[in-house]
């Protein structure tokens, strides 16, 4: 079936609107439900639609074709004003009208929008219409033209800043927004100095007191605005700590990190095997000193009586020849210097 013709209203999105804040928008400018204008335009809607601010709507290319023509607005630009979260395969691939309304957690909710910016643009009613954040700035809505200001999705209606200059200066300075990483780093440092009393707590103190005062309706909320309003208080130094974040010097990341880390301990030498004492060779001389026995390891000679050898353990030596006949004669005789009638036994 072919969707109804193109609607008699015109209803201009704003920056970075949710698919299912636009669409609230639009059925209120023809005093119909969301549910009501789907099923006008023929597009088939699964899931329990809720609040703007607490559901996501995925289209398919082909409701979003239909939705484009029934705006009047061109599906690119349409596209490109409304910040859609990835849709689920199934709705991205499906070839008819199909939409699914999703909840989202608190942390990935929209922000309220500044109500004057919305009654500015067709069809200039003031309804609430909810936006994401930019992705390169801290998770806050500023209006610098309006001194209008976000930071939680519980605070229904923005906040008047008109007492915190600050706050605009420094949304307006962003020229250069700072990297996400340096940005995650900055968030961090100054959520913890806030949260533990640290560094600027007099200056933040300050501040939430000024931001309490021009808001009277802030100290009748559910949840405190000491937590609440904690991004917009720390907003100015969050940015000026990520900027000078991204000047420090970039050092090349390390390929193996693990090579830093010290060695690991050695696994002891394992244990000596036990040591064997050798046997000394015998020498050619029996009777050399250094072919003695020891008395710890040779056990004691035996000489029996009826052979003239010695026994030694498991080794038997023959008894040494007796001396030849000139070893018998005296040293004397064999040396010249000993006069022979000096000798002794001579005559």
């Amino acid at each position: 079936m072919w969707p109804s013709p193109p609607g008699a209203l015109r209803v201009r999105p704003l920056p970075r609107e949710t698919a299912a804040s636009y669409l609230t928008r639009l059925a209120a400018a023809y005093h119909l439900s969301p549910a009501h204008l789907l099923d006008g335009l023929h597009i088939t809607a699964t899931g329990t639609p809720a609040a703007p601010h607490a559901t996501e709507l995925h289209l398919s290319n082909e409701a979003a074709r239909r939705l484009a023509a029934f705006t009047r607005i061109p599906p690119a630009h349409l596209n490109r004003a409304l910040t859609r979260r990835p849709p689920p395969a199934t709705i991205a691939t499906a070839p008819t009208a199909t939409a699914r309304w999703q909840p989202l957690v608190p942390a990935v909710q929209p922000l309220p929008a500044c109500p004057a910016c919305t009654l500015r643009r067709p069809p200039h009613h003031a309804a609430p219409a909810w936006i994401h954040p930019a992705p390169d700035l801290p998770r806050a809505m500023i209006c610098t033209r309006h001194h209008q200001a976000s930071s939680d999705p519980r605070q229904r209606i923005p906040l008047d800043i008109r007492t915190l200059p600050e706050l605009t200066h420094a949304r307006l300075t962003a020229r250069r927004p700072p990297t996400t990483a340096s940005l995650s780093w900055a968030t961090t440092i100054t959520t913890r100095w806030y949260d533990h009393h640290q560094h600027l707590h007099t200056r933040w103190h300050t501040r939430l007191h000024q931001l309490t005062t021009a808001n009277p309706h802030l100290t009748h909320s559910p949840a405190s605005p000491a937590l609440t309003c904690r991004t917009l208080i720390t907003y100015p130094e969050t940015l000026t700590l990520a900027t000078t974040l991204d000047r420090l010097p970039r050092h090349p990341p390390d390929p193996h990190p693990a090579d830093r880390l010290p060695p690991p301990p050695r696994p002891p030498p394992p244990p000596d095997p036990p040591r064997t004492r050798r046997p000394r060779p015998a020498l050619a001389t029996p009777h050399h000193p250094l072919n003695q026995p020891t008395p710890h390891t040779a056990p004691a000679l035996t000489q029996p009586a009826s052979t003239g050898t010695y026994r030694r353990a498991n080794h038997t030596e023959q008894k040494p020849p007796p001396r030849s006949a000139h070893c018998a004669t005296p040293n004397t005789q064999l040396n010249p210097r000993i006069p022979r009638h000096r000798a002794p036994g001579f005559a």
